[in-house]
């Protein structure tokens, strides 16, 4: 169930949010949570040697999910990179302030797109799940950005350190939208946007109810439940088995 919330929210919401919460934000953050949740850690062990690619074995799976309902048609329009027809279907739940989800983005999707997204073998849909008032608004502004979608996911991750461990967040955002054509005026009508906050929060509650959704990034392979950031030879061992 989505809370009442004030029309003006996602906006002046920006400076109440620590930094150093948001920094941590890749697990549940209701207040029980925040006690015993620790972020979704990569599925390779850190600081353990990477294993040469042919050697990989697919992480285990964590559980699944019914392909049919995890395609049904959510609140918002899916955001897509790859063919209908891929014979992989990958469904990624991420948070805009999640660090883990920055280093996916950052190392393992241009990896995994050049691989198997843009060769028609893997079909991604990105979706939406907003930890904090700053995950929120980087959410809006990528979907204020209409086709400049994923460019707009791409950049807020590869500059995450900047806008969300900022003094002043909604000034760091405002001068990385003001590049992707964003206006102060238009900035602000994209924040104060109440169906869309509306939206991109049904887009997690779904997540949580209906896939026992709890950490970021978490990752459907056709049905199977992976969660943390896994890396190419990772995603690879998995893909591979399916093709």
């Amino acid at each position: 169930m989505i809370r009442p919330i004030s029309r003006r929210t996602a906006l002046t919401g920006l400076a109440a949010v620590s930094a150093a919460t948001l920094l941590s934000a890749c697990s549940d953050s209701s207040e029980e949570a925040k006690a015993t949740a620790k972020p979704a850690e990569p599925a390779a062990a850190s600081g353990q040697a990477a294993t040469p690619a042919a050697t990989v074995q697919p992480p285990p799976s964590q559980g699944t999910a019914d392909m049919a309902k995890l395609l049904e048609a959510g609140p918002l329009p899916e955001m897509v990179l790859g063919k209908a027809e891929a014979p992989v279907t990958i469904v990624e739940y991420a948070s805009m302030t999640c660090p883990h989800c920055a280093r996916f983005h950052e190392t393992t999707l241009p990896e995994l797109t050049k691989k198997y997204i843009d060769t028609g073998k893997v079909r991604l849909l990105y979706r939406e799940f907003a930890f904090d008032p700053l995950a929120e608004a980087g959410f809006m502004l990528a979907r204020c950005s209409k086709d400049n979608y994923f460019p707009m996911v791409d950049v807020l991750f590869k500059q995450q350190q900047t806008w969300a461990a900022s003094q002043n967040p909604k000034d760091a955002l405002l001068q990385i939208a003001r590049l992707a054509g964003f206006t102060q005026e238009s900035f602000e009508a994209c924040l104060t946007d109440q169906k869309l906050l509306d939206d991109i929060r049904a887009v997690r509650a779904r997540g949580e109810k209906d896939f026992a959704v709890d950490s970021t990034p978490t990752f459907f392979i056709n049905g199977k439940l992976y969660k943390g950031a896994m890396s190419i030879e990772e995603m690879s061992a998995i893909i591979d088995g399916m093709l």
